[in-house]
């Protein structure tokens, strides 16, 4: 972790902790985690909060191109940073919670997500409105990679439960400050409606999710 990353992490904190939750970059071990499941035939890949880039290295390493990474970033400085150490990657400074309004890949199904964004402290429509956004773009077999500082999935089962998901722990490491552990998150019985026209899948969650939010 270089003491540039760690700086503009402490800043990015202290100006908005809710929205960065953590005061220090993700550790390596953290990203292998996070990342241990991800290939090059995994093919494109949305990552979410990306801060300063750990798991888009992580995922770099496993042998994902970087042109088939799709980086979603709200913090202005922390996009201008990915853009200079990623310019082949796509990076989106926006809200993910705007997911389900933007096109991706052209239209080809993403693979698999990584996610290092805050759910803890975030309010459950918002959580809805993103992973309902996410799964609108994702395969019928893709997972969505969230890590935690939290003793359970940050993601409550109610919400589980609407968008008609499962979340299982692959893992925690306690060589990352604080400690953390990784779920997936994944479809509980992919459909032929998902597997045909990835766009469609949760369409009318993603509605609901979306009106609740910003209307």
């Amino acid at each position: 972790m270089s003491a540039v990353d760690s700086l503009s992490f402490l800043r990015a904190w202290a100006s908005n902790p809710l929205q960065v939750a953590a005061v220090a970059p993700s550790s390596r071990m953290l990203a292998n985690l996070i990342t241990m499941e991800i290939s090059p035939r995994t093919g494109p890949v949305l990552e979410l909060g990306p801060g300063t880039g750990v798991f888009t290295r992580a995922l770099l390493a496993r042998g994902v191109e970087e042109k088939n990474l799709t980086l979603v970033e709200y913090g202005s400085g922390f996009a201008k940073l990915l853009n200079d150490r990623f310019p082949s990657a796509r990076i989106l400074q926006m809200d993910a919670a705007r997911l389900g309004r933007v096109a991706l890949f052209d239209g080809l199904p993403v693979g698999a997500v990584v996610s290092g964004l805050p759910l803890l402290s975030m309010p459950p429509r918002k959580i809805l409105a993103i992973l309902a956004g996410a799964f609108q773009h994702m395969r019928a077999d893709a997972a969505f990679y969230q890590f935690t500082y939290g003793p359970r999935c940050p993601v409550p089962r109610p919400l589980l439960d609407r968008l008609g998901l499962k979340a299982t722990r692959t893992g925690r490491t306690f060589l990352n400050l604080p400690p953390a552990a990784v779920y997936r998150i994944s479809r509980r019985s992919p459909s032929r409606l998902a597997t045909a026209r990835p766009q469609s899948i949760a369409s009318n969650q993603l509605e609901q999710a979306l009106n609740a939010v910003w209307l």
